[in-house]
């Protein structure tokens, strides 16, 4: 069995309109010691113009669960962070001067 560590893992999830949705898992990132899913649709080809779901992630006994985050200032502050991380092009680490990092 090939162990792949490029494949996404693919999250089942129910859409707003109570239809079943498959998400692919981009990434989690750590916000204020909370956790966050950054999932794109699987029927979406991955492009500048693919829209990504920011969910908070939630660890339940051995179970992870993902919640829409409800509170716009919430999201509003984690996309923020998420989309100046984005700016930097610098391949430093947090104690550089570059602007890029909250310090």
């Amino acid at each position: 069995m090939d162990n792949n560590t490029e494949e996404l893992q693919v999250i089942k999830t129910v859409g707003e309109n109570g239809e079943e949705v498959e998400l692919k898992l981009l990434d989690i990132v750590t916000v204020d010691d909370t956790d966050y899913a950054l999932l794109l649709p699987v029927d979406e080809e991955a492009n500048e113009d693919s829209e990504v779901v920011l969910m908070r992630l939630k660890k339940e006994g051995d179970e992870y669960l993902f919640e829409t985050i409800e509170d716009d200032d919430e999201f509003n502050e984690v996309a923020k962070l998420l989309a100046e991380d984005d700016e930097c092009d610098c391949d430093c680490d947090e104690g550089c001067n570059c602007g890029c990092h909250n310090h």
